[in-house]
């Protein structure tokens, strides 16, 4: 969701918070602005726009434009208000005394702006955002100090908001304030920055201070002061960035997609290695002791989106490998329905950003109900990595297309090592098929490496298929849950309809949506359920379907039944997800290359869900 830049220092602030923005486009938005106070006339100057990132480029001259060393630069993505100039950010007060971008949504702006037009303020937008930014300004009138007038405005909204503010009055400073939406400070020789997320300044600072929740920082251009909700000054550790600015960027690939899929072998290996040494699992400073995860009484797995496929598949391989009954629920599902912790359960939450409002939200919940909590995260320092009571994080590095892949694929490995760790507690697995297994693990990131490297079949049906209409996916078990990462993948960047089916409930009602020339995608690669799901592509081959397959090499025979076979190596069927997945990305990849489709940036979609 939504993307925030803010600048001071010594340099001209335009380039910098336009090229902050471009590498925050994953994000999703409809519209973009900047605010940039001007040397020149003493004020803050703002210019939006509508649309992509380019056509603001385009009005500001690359942001050489505006002159200026102090501003802040927002992409939007509509919650309150259809795409407009008018509804874009930064909003600001009448008279530009005061300009806020931000990020989140203000459940209770309708009161606050019932307040403030009694109190004499207009209202040209229809965003909450205006709301906030009028508020500050209505504090700020009355105290005169801009960090006393922003605390009073966050204890005064109910929501979530991450805010960077400039004040006419105070043109050496930037202002930022956050509760429940991601942003960062951060800190360099000549100049501060403020961001929703590391790659927006790391071609700047490697140096980055995560803002808690309630609290607010002043950046001027040699040092950022930390504040408490009472104003009070805080201290704040400084995280290094390890990872090379070059990760983020495309390598030499179409899309971030591609470069993404292609770097599943060295996500995998990575994360194993973190957590596999010497032939066996170690989570060492995580503050896992497997032995605990032995008398576990029930997991609760909680994700949204791909990560909710993630749950579902360590469903099956938890309960088949263990005694260990296993609920998984979709975060936003799990909040609300009352769920059941009683003692001895563990909740895993799975997030690749660890900003997902829901994720955040059930964490929250089971930790009200003093139920321990495992974060499976991807980002260093983000909100799930923080409140979480335990932090297994995933080595996939920067992630920027929307549809998730190699972070996929390294919570699958998390994951796996959990099942295993649990199993071994109750002494379900023993040293020998221990060892087969790790072996197993180790031999993925090859198996992966093979699948990319014979992608051209892949390639050749999907631009066959590129037109179709409707795509189903089914399969049983582990399979199921592939099949509904395949669908997801599909639908999100080609915008072909596609559902995923558990293929034993085609005959309950979904068959009657098969007809001539359907493609229906059948995942096997569980040899216990390989018939009964053969069985049932029979049943729509019958119906008109045309059947792609997809199992492992020398496991199956499946020729004789399907119009098109994919293989992948074969492996342990406990961990064939891990490979079974690759072509589906893929599929979905040159699908949406085919219908000449923004394959990274899928309309209406964001890559960190940050609001509920």
């Amino acid at each position: 969701m939504c993307g925030i830049v803010g600048y001071i220092g010594k340099e001209q602030a335009g380039p910098i918070l336009l090229d902050g923005l471009s590498r925050l486009e994953y994000r999703g938005y409809d519209s973009s602005g900047l605010a940039i106070y001007s040397t020149q006339t003493l004020s803050i100057e703002v210019v939006k726009a509508k649309g992509r990132l380019r056509e603001l480029e385009e009005k500001t001259d690359n942001g050489r434009a505006l002159p200026g060393t102090v501003g802040v630069g927002h992409t939007r993505w509509a919650t309150h208000g259809e795409p407009s100039i008018t509804n874009a950010h930064p909003q600001a007060t009448d008279d530009h005394s005061i300009v806020l971008v931000h990020n989140g949504v203000i459940d209770n702006y309708l009161d606050i702006k019932q307040k403030l037009t009694k109190a004499g303020y207009t209202f040209r937008s229809q965003t909450d955002t205006e709301a906030a930014v009028k508020l500050v300004d209505y504090y700020y009138k009355q105290t005169g100090t801009p960090l006393e007038a922003i605390s009073r405005t966050m204890l005064r909204i109910r929501g979530s908001f991450a805010f960077a503010i400039l004040f006419r009055d105070h043109p050496d400073k930037l202002f930022a304030a956050r509760k429940d939406s991601p942003l960062i400070v951060g800190r360099g020789k000549d100049g501060q920055y403020v961001a929703s997320d590391v790659p927006a300044i790391l071609a700047h600072t490697r140096q980055v201070v995560y803002l808690g929740d309630m609290e607010m920082a002043c950046l001027t251009e040699k040092e950022c002061i930390f504040y408490n909700i009472d104003r009070d000054t805080v201290e704040k550790e400084t995280v290094e960035i390890k990872w090379d600015a070059k990760a983020a960027e495309k390598a030499g690939y179409e899309h971030y997609m591609l470069k993404e899929i292609h770097e599943q072998p060295a996500a995998v290996r990575d994360t194993l290695s973190a957590y596999v040494h010497d032939g066996k699992i170690k989570f060492g400073t995580t503050k896992l002791d497997w032995k605990k995860l032995g008398v576990v009484t029930r997991f609760h797995i909680v994700g949204c989106g791909s990560a909710y496929h993630v749950a579902c598949c360590a469903k099956y391989l938890i309960e088949d490998m263990t005694n260990t009954p296993v609920d998984v629920d979709l975060a936003s599902e799990f909040r609300y329905r009352d769920p059941k912790l009683a003692e001895g359960s563990m909740v895993i939450v799975i997030s690749q950003s660890g900003e997902t409002a829901d994720t955040l939200a059930a964490l929250r919940l089971a930790k009200d109900k003093n139920v321990p909590v495992i974060g499976i995260v991807n980002v260093v320092g983000s909100s799930v990595a923080r409140e979480a009571d335990i932090v297994l994080q995933t080595f996939a590095g920067p992630e920027i297309s929307v549809a998730t892949t190699k972070a996929f694929s390294a919570q699958l490995i998390v994951c796996y090592l959990i099942a295993m760790e649990t199993a071994r507690a109750q002494k379900k697995l023993n040293a020998e098929r221990y060892q087969e297994m790790i072996g197993a693990l180790e031999a993925l990131p090859d198996q992966i490496q093979k699948i990319l490297d014979d992608k051209e079949r892949i390639q050749w049906f999907a631009t066959k298929y590129a037109s179709a209409r409707d795509i189903f996916f089914i399969g049983r078990g582990i399979d199921y849950a592939i099949a509904m990462e395949g669908s997801l993948k599909m639908k999100e960047i080609s915008y072909i309809h596609s559902e995923a089916y558990a293929a034993g409930e085609l005959k309950h009602g979904t068959i009657s949506l098969v007809e001539d020339g359907t493609l229906v995608i059948g995942v096997l690669t569980q040899r216990h359920l390989f018939e009964k799901t053969v069985s049932n592509l029979v049943e729509v081959k019958s119906r008109g379907a045309y059947l792609m397959g997809l199992t492992a090499y020398g496991s199956y025979d499946a020729e004789d039944t399907v119009d098109f076979c994919v293989y992948v190596p074969k492996t342990d069927t406990h961990f064939a997800a891990s490979l079974a997945i690759i072509p589906l990305q893929l599929m979905g990849y040159y699908v949406s290359v085919a219908k000449g489709l923004d394959v990274d940036n899928p309309r209406n979609l964001a890559k960190s869900v940050t609001v509920e």
